[in-house]
């Protein structure tokens, strides 16, 4: 299971200048949604290829897995047990993404990359290749990070996220890591615990941010 938008102690990304910032104004955030972890998980794909030996299964063709209130969806999906009984799971796709609740608030979490790894025995998320993580209101970004790539250590409660080539889009070539955060008002609808969510506007250009 991915797990959700966290609540970091810090950032540790290369633009060293955010990393206060994000670790203030991200605050607050909780787990993922408990009860996830107590349903099934169902997959569905165009095909199906399982190797009993090596204990992988690949999913091809519009896969799509949920398990209470996560969703993936992806263009192909391996999934392995390890020896041990981890799970481990890679998601690809054009891009490949997740949703999923946070637990207790009416917020979810969205990820997004061309690639999607999750470690069950380290407990460790990579989002790899224009990878992007938004926090969501009522459908509404309230806080999101963009990079080559972002790693969640979900026993540490850490990210890091690297620039790069990788992460390079129209609007950012360079590929730098960027963080936006948007204002909140103190009254509005949607207003919440941690104060209700804004309509997105994204940056035109990459944070400038000082090593």
């Amino acid at each position: 299971m991915i797990p959700a938008f966290p609540n970091p102690s810090f950032w540790r990304a290369r633009a060293r200048g955010l990393l206060l910032v994000a670790g203030l104004l991200l605050a607050g955030a909780a787990g993922a949604e408990r009860a996830d972890r107590e349903r099934p998980t169902q997959v569905e794909a165009d095909s199906l290829r399982h190797d009993d030996v090596r204990q992988t299964t690949v999913f091809t063709g519009n896969v799509v897995l949920t398990r209470g209130t996560l969703v993936i969806r992806a263009d192909r999906l391996v999934m392995r047990q390890d020896p041990e009984g981890y799970q481990h799971g890679s998601a690809f796709g054009n891009p490949a993404s997740f949703r999923q609740k946070r637990d207790g608030v009416d917020q979810f979490v969205h990820g997004r990359a061309q690639q999607l790894d999750y470690d069950g025995k380290a407990e460790v998320v990579r989002l790899i290749d224009r990878a992007q993580l938004k926090r969501l209101e009522q459908d509404r970004v309230t806080d999101e990070v963009h990079g080559s790539l972002i790693v969640y250590d979900g026993r540490s409660e850490q990210f890091s996220v690297d620039g790069g080539s990788r992460g390079a889009t129209a609007e950012n070539p360079g590929g730098r890591v960027r963080l936006v955060i948007q204002p909140r008002s103190e009254t509005g609808a949607g207003a919440g615990p941690s104060g209700p969510a804004v309509t997105l506007k994204p940056a035109t250009a990459p944070a400038q941010a000082r090593p």
